[in-house]
C-alpha cells in the first residue's frame, strides 16, 4: 500500500451537499454579496420548521422570519456581528409562515472565499421552544415556592414576635413579684427583733433581689434567649457597692460579655450573689480593709468564674450555724453541673467555679 492510499479518499462537493440537504438540523446560506443579504439555499429541515416552501425562501432576507415580538435588541445584534464579518449566537423569537411563534437558536458564520473576502453566511438553527417553556414553567413554579417560603417565613417571623413579646411580659411579671415579695421580707424583718430570724429575712430579700435583678435584665434585653453575665455583673455590683465604704472595701470585676443561656440566670446570679456578699460579710471582720475580685472568662465551651478576696480567710472567718451559704453555691453547681474549687489564698478566699455553657451564644 503506498502512502497516498493510507489517506481517506477526498470527498466530493456533491456528497456535501447531500449531506447538508438531508441533515436534521436545519440550515440556510445567505449570499453577502448580494443586495440586502439573501437566501440562496435550505435544506428540508428550515423549510419543515418555518412552514415556507423553497421558492418562498430563496432571494429574501431572514428579516422576514421576525415579527412584533422579536426582540429587537437581538436583533441588533445578530446585525452588527453580520457587519462585522464575525460569528454570532442568538436566540430570537422568530414567525412560521401560519403566524405562530417560535423561539429559534441560531449560529451565524461567515464563509470566505479564496481570497478572504465574505462570501456567504451560513446558520444553522435549533428550536428552542420546549426549552423556553419549560424554563417558563420553572420560574412560574420558583415564584410560587418563594411565595410559599415568603409567607410561611412571615408567619414565623409573627410566631417568634409574639413569643419574644410573651417571655418579655413574663419576665416582667416575675420580676414585679419577685420585687413585691423581696418588699415584703424586708418590711417583716425590719418588725422582726435583731436575731437569725431577723438576718435570715434580709438575706433570703437579697437572694429575691438577685433574682429580680437577672428577670429585670432578660425582660429589658432584645434577646430573651440569653443572658449576658457582664452587664447583670455590673449592676449587681454597684448597688452592692453602694452600701459599703469605699475607703474600707473595694470590688474590682474583670468580667467579659459572656452570653449564657436565659435559663442559666437565675443559678449564675444566686451564686455571685451569695460569693460577694459573704465575702463582704465575712472577710473583714473588725473594720478591716480589703479587696475582692470577681473576674469571669471563656475558655472554649466552659465558663470560668473566680471571686477572691484578701481577707481573713475561711479558717479564721467566725462560724455562722445559721447560714447556708457555701451549701447554697454548692448546690447551684451541681445543678449547673459544674466544679468548684475552694482555697484558702495568702491571705483571704479563692473560689473557682467552672460551668459548662449548655446553649451559650
Amino acid at each position: 500500500m503506498t502512502q497516498d492510499s493510507a489517506h481517506s479518499p477526498t470527498i466530493a462537493p456533491a456528497t456535501f451537499a447531500l449531506a447538508f440537504d438531508t441533515s436534521p438540523t436545519p440550515m440556510l446560506v445567505t449570499d453577502a454579496r448580494a443586495p440586502d443579504n439573501p437566501i440562496i439555499w435550505v435544506n428540508d429541515a428550515f423549510l419543515a420548521q418555518t412552514g415556507y416552501a423553497r421558492a418562498e425562501l430563496v432571494g429574501r432576507n431572514c428579516r422576514m422570519l421576525q415579527g412584533a415580538e422579536t426582540d429587537s435588541r437581538e436583533v441588533a445584534r445578530m446585525r452588527a456581528a453580520l457587519a462585522a464579518a464575525e460569528p454570532v449566537a442568538v436566540e430570537i423569537l422568530n414567525y412560521r409562515k401560519d403566524g405562530t411563534p417560535f423561539w429559534n437558536g441560531m449560529t451565524i458564520n461567515p464563509i470566505r472565499d479564496a481570497a478572504g473576502d465574505i462570501a456567504y453566511f451560513f446558520a444553522a438553527q435549533a428550536d428552542m421552544t420546549d426549552k423556553r417553556r419549560a424554563e417558563t414553567a420553572m420560574r412560574g413554579t420558583n415564584d410560587e415556592l418563594e411565595r410559599q417560603v415568603g409567607e410561611r417565613t412571615a408567619d414565623l417571623e409573627y410566631a417568634l414576635a409574639q413569643k419574644t413579646a410573651l417571655l418579655h411580659e413574663v419576665d416582667h411579671r416575675v420580676k414585679n413579684n419577685l420585687q413585691v415579695i423581696s418588699s415584703l421580707m424586708l418590711l417583716k424583718a425590719r418588725r422582726t427583733p435583731e436575731g437569725e430570724a431577723r438576718d435570715a429575712l434580709q438575706n433570703m430579700a437579697e437572694r429575691i433581689g438577685a433574682l429580680s435583678t437577672a428577670h429585670r435584665m432578660l425582660y429589658s434585653s432584645g434577646d430573651v434567649a440569653h443572658f449576658n453575665l457582664s452587664d447583670f455583673t455590673g449592676d449587681f455590683l454597684s448597688d452592692l457597692e453602694a452600701g459599703l465604704d469605699p475607703e474600707r472595701t473595694r470590688i474590682e470585676a474583670r468580667v467579659e460579655p459572656i452570653a449564657v443561656a436565659a435559663a442559666m440566670a437565675a443559678p449564675l446570679s444566686l451564686m455571685i450573689h451569695e460569693l460577694t456578699t459573704n465575702a463582704v460579710r465575712h472577710a473583714f471582720p473588725a473594720g478591716r480593709s480589703g479587696r475582692l475580685t470577681v473576674n469571669a472568662h471563656r475558655e472554649d465551651e466552659t465558663l470560668v468564674l473566680v471571686i477572691a478576696d484578701d481577707g481573713v480567710g475561711l479558717a479564721a472567718a467566725p462560724p455562722n450555724p445559721a447560714g447556708f451559704g457555701r451549701t447554697l453555691v454548692d448546690m447551684v453547681v451541681r445543678q449547673l453541673r459544674g466544679s468548684i474549687v475552694w482555697a484558702d489564698g495568702t491571705p483571704g478566699t479563692r473560689v473557682e467555679i467552672r460551668v459548662p455553657l449548655r446553649g451559650a451564644a
